[in-house]
């Protein structure tokens, strides 16, 4: 009797289990079609100048909505995440030492330098495009990356073209500047990243009512991610183009990592493998410190290198993926791919990339997500890719003031273009630096120093509070400076804080 008990039972939650599948299916199949009727009645109020643009964005928008339908569970199984062959990752002074080829200029001219510039300046409190804030004697993001650019054609006597990919937040300022560098010697080209429209997150239907994307519009779309250059490049034109002038490798790159110049010895490898093998993807990765835990790393996943984010970590192994011994490198976001693998992998849809679902609240407060991806999380789908352990050095960038203090001080020098750290700094890492909430927007920041304090010698900075520092101050070892509520600290002119901790109130008033 039990034993026919425990076959119904079986029998009835297989039927239960079943019976919940299709009824998913059957949901997710009501809101496809819900999404796409949607989607047309957007795609008729377009211009017609625009319709064709917004017909492909919105098929590309749709696959992925398909596959965040069709997600179930975790995108790894944290039982199958393997440590990457070491084999894998290659040592970047390991291939530093193999001589360079005396033709320099055969190597750059298989070179396409692609920089991703589709944020906003916001988080610094900047409007507009974050590649035109000032980093570096009044150099913008984008004035730095033209020289160094411009240098290794005038040095080489080459012509490595320049491609930004904007976002509809970036497109228009970026083309409006791009006029200063007309007699610079770099051919610079533009395209657009896809832009999607967010989704409610209650309906799973679009909150934009037109293809309109400003006014009352403006927050209903969304750029969806780096992980969209594939296709937009590939859409543009300029993956054809770059092909037919024998172009073979793309450099990717954040253009706020100040860090991310074209390495000469990256591209020798990839043109001519030692061992023979073409490497159709490089992700440059580097040692993880402290303040790296939650990067992206290098695993081995079913045979093939895969990137692993801290979104897709199970809860119960956060930790041991923040671990520095387990886990000891991570991506940094400096990619060098194949142009003719992208061309292959994009016209058999080859390329999966796990997706991010981004929830936001808007300004009216409705809750929404936006489903985007991740450039290096396309490197399982290329064939013989590789890492490379690069210094940090390859490393730099801005994402907040505290790093704007770092390059803009002298632990940098700027040399055609690119940032070297100072021969005088005695230890190759730079110190770790906190500035508080009153430095957080660049004007504020900007405003609490007379000049760029001296940081030579120094580890740690945190300064929390009402701060202000005169000209010609040095800091050395560890220097905390705590202005309590209502209190305001000035350091004086010409001040030397060693290994301090400062707090209080403390006035110096100029007679």
């Amino acid at each position: 009797m039990s034993i026919g008990l425990s076959i119904s039972q079986h029998f009835a939650a297989r039927m239960t289990k079943c019976g919940l599948i299709e009824f998913q299916a059957d949901m997710n199949e009501k809101l496809e079609i819900a999404m796409k009727e949607e989607l047309d009645k957007i795609l008729a109020s377009a211009p017609g100048s625009e319709a064709e643009d917004i017909k492909k964005n919105f098929e590309r928008f749709q696959q992925l909505f398909h596959r965040f339908l069709e997600k179930k569970g975790p995108s790894v199984e944290w039982e199958k995440i393997q440590k990457a062959p070491e084999d894998s990752i290659l040592s970047y002074d390991k291939m530093k030492a193999r001589q360079l080829p005396e033709n320099v200029a055969s190597l750059l001219k298989k070179l396409v330098v692609v920089k991703l510039n589709g944020g906003l300046g916001t988080s610094m409190g900047c409007k507009g495009p974050k590649s035109l804030i000032g980093v570096r004697n009044e150099n913008t993001f984008l004035d730095l990356t033209v020289l160094q650019i411009e240098h290794l054609n005038k040095t080489y006597d080459t012509d490595v073209p320049l491609v930004l990919m904007n976002s509809f937040n970036t497109a228009e300022d970026t083309k409006k500047i791009l006029q200063k560098y007309s007699n610079c010697r770099v051919k610079i080209h533009i395209f657009n990243q896809s832009r999607y429209p967010r989704i409610n997150k209650e309906s799973l239907l679009p909150v934009a009512t037109n293809a309109s994307g400003t006014g009352e519009n403006a927050e209903a779309w969304y750029p969806p991610g780096h992980g969209d250059v594939y296709a937009s490049f590939h859409h543009s034109g300029l993956l054809d183009k770059f092909l037919n002038e024998t172009k073979e490798y793309i450099f990717v790159s954040n253009i706020d990592n100040l860090g991310a110049t074209v390495d000469l010895h990256i591209l020798h490898h990839l043109l001519d493998p030692p061992n023979g093998k073409p490497c159709e993807f490089v992700m440059e990765v580097t040692d993880k410190t402290r303040a790296d835990v939650k990067g992206g790393t290098l695993t081995q996943y079913d045979g093939k290198l895969r990137l692993l984010e801290i979104a897709q970590v199970p809860k119960a192994h956060v930790d041991e993926f923040k671990s520095v011994s387990k886990f000891k490198i991570f991506n940094t976001n400096n990619l060098w791919i194949s142009l003719a693998a992208i061309k292959r992998l994009q016209e058999h849809n080859e390329i999966d990339m796990e997706i991010i679902v981004n929830p936001k609240t808007l300004d009216d407060g409705l809750n929404v997500i936006q489903l985007e991806t991740a450039v290096g999380a396309a490197i399982k789908a290329f064939d013989n890719a590789l890492g490379v352990n690069v210094p940090r050095s390859r490393f730099l960038p801005v994402k907040t003031t505290s790093d704007l203090l770092l390059v803009m001080s002298n632990l940098y020098s700027l040399d055609a273009g690119s940032l070297m750290m100072s021969k005088k700094r005695e230890f190759r890492t730079v110190p770790l630096v906190k500035l508080g909430r009153s430095f957080t927007k660049v004007q504020d920041y900007l405003s609490r120093f007379e000049n760029i304090p001296d940081m030579l010698e120094l580890d740690h900075l945190t300064v929390s509070g009402d701060v202000t520092f005169g000209k010609n101050v040095a800091l050395k070892g560890t220097v905390i400076i705590i202005a309590n509520h209502g209190d305001r600290i000035d350091i004086p002119r010409g001040a030397v804080l060693e290994n301090k901790i400062v707090s209080g109130n403390l006035r110096i008033l100029d007679h």
